[in-house]
Parts: C-alpha cells; structure tokens; sequence
C-alpha cells in the first residue's frame, strides 16, 4: 500500500491558496481514480482505494501545516506503511510555476510541513515538489497564503489533471517518466502571428543597386541635325 500526502491549511479560507497546492494534488488524484469516500481520521482527511490496480490512501492533514507530521506519523504507524511507500505533495518557491521535481530524502528547504515531518519519520520518503515560484524574501508570506490568480489557471489545471493521470508512474517508481509527462503536457506551442503582424508581400528580386538608384528612362538621340552629324562622325553608323 502507498500512502499520498498532500500539505495544506484545512478550512474554506485557505482552499485556494498557493500553499494548499499538496492539497489540490491529493483531490486531482482522488477525482481522477474515483475515490470519493473521505473520512476523518488520525487527526487528517483519509481515503482509501486503488490506482492502476495499487491499493492507495490519500491524506490530508487538519492539523495546520507546520503540525502535519503528527497526522502522517498516526497513519503510517496504524497502517503500516513504512517511508519507502510514502509520497509527499507540496508547494516549492524554489521552482517556476508549474514545474515538478522528484527526490527521495534530503533537506526541508525552510517548508513548514517537512519541518514537522522529518523529526517524526525521518527523511527518506518521496517528495514531489510542485513549483510555486519565488515572489522576493519580503513577499513570501503573502505569496504563500494567497489564492492563485485567474491567470495561474492557463497551468496550474493542466498540471493537476496531468499529475492525477500519470500518478501510476510514480507509484511504480518511474520517477523521471512521471516528471516527463508533465513537463510534455505543460509545453505550449509557439505564439502564432496575428494577421495584422503579417508582413507585406516581398516583391520580385532586385538587385540592391536598383533598390538604391533607379534606373532612369533612356534619352532618344538625335538622328539629324549639327549633333547627328558630329556623333556619326564619332562613333559611325554602327548598326546600320
């Protein structure tokens, strides 16, 4: 069985932020897999069912973020589940928007939820790290604990839809596919060109003496008179 933790602030005043992206991914995967049935237990949010055939329980810790590590370590412990099945979602300011990086172990680089975690299970489960961005050292209160904008919708939907779609990949330790698919489904094509953007029609090759100086319209000589008579007896009748 794995165990799939999602990090955020219970209570309907924080659903929406930026810190509650480990929550949102929990309830994409739930969605996506049809598991529907959440009860409170062991100070959190708990389902229970399967993902591509891998019995699976989803939590969500109430206990506040920088006190999620109690309800983690309550489930772990009744159900068994030791770290190597245990998967955290969570918010980093260290990545982009809509990036997703994978690791086992490591540091809590400063998140309140790893914070609490750590001294109770130790370090070495899975971590999945959904980029939030940096706003500046003096704005990351605010940054954290504030809905995303109307325009965070253009990826934040598509990587949630992707994450709960390729999570069997993680679950079967693929993590650099899963990562893969992700990047791939949050690529965008290229800006197309407006038709006002368009450039004119290119006119027929020239060359850039011509672009330059245009020729001028040749000059009819005079075929009689005093200068006929001095150019014929210059040059001759050529042609004639």
């Amino acid at each position: 069985m794995k165990l799939l933790v999602g990090l955020g602030n219970p209570g309907a005043q924080y659903e929406g932020n930026r810190h509650n992206i480990g929550f949102m991914a929990v309830d994409a995967i739930a969605e996506a897999h049809g598991i529907s049935t959440w009860k409170s237990k062991h100070s959190g949010l708990l389902a229970e069912g399967s993902v591509a055939g891998e019995r699976v329980l989803l939590l969500k810790p109430q206990t506040f973020m920088n006190k999620s590590g109690g309800s983690l370590q309550q489930v772990a412990r009744f159900y068994k589940i030791g770290n190597e099945d245990i998967v955290v979602f969570y918010d980093e300011l260290d990545l982009a928007p809509g990036k997703v990086r994978v690791k086992v172990g490591g540091g809590n680089g400063g998140h309140n939820g790893l914070r609490s975690i750590d001294p109770q299970i130790g370090t070495d489960y899975k971590r999945v790290r959904l980029g939030i961005g940096h706003p500046g050292k003096e704005f990351v209160t605010h940054h954290v604990l504030g809905d995303f904008a109307k325009a965070d919708k253009d990826w934040l939907d598509p990587l949630l839809d992707e994450l709960a779609r390729q999570a069997p990949l993680l679950l079967k330790g693929d993590d650099s596919g899963f990562m893969n698919k992700l990047a791939l489904a949050l690529r965008t094509d290229e800006p197309k060109t407006s038709p006002a953007a368009k450039s004119a029609p290119v006119p027929k090759a020239q060359s850039h003496i011509r672009q330059a100086r245009p020729a001028k319209p040749q000059t009819e000589l005079p075929k009689s008179g005093p200068m006929a008579d001095m150019l014929s007896k210059l040059f001759g009748n050529k042609g004639e």
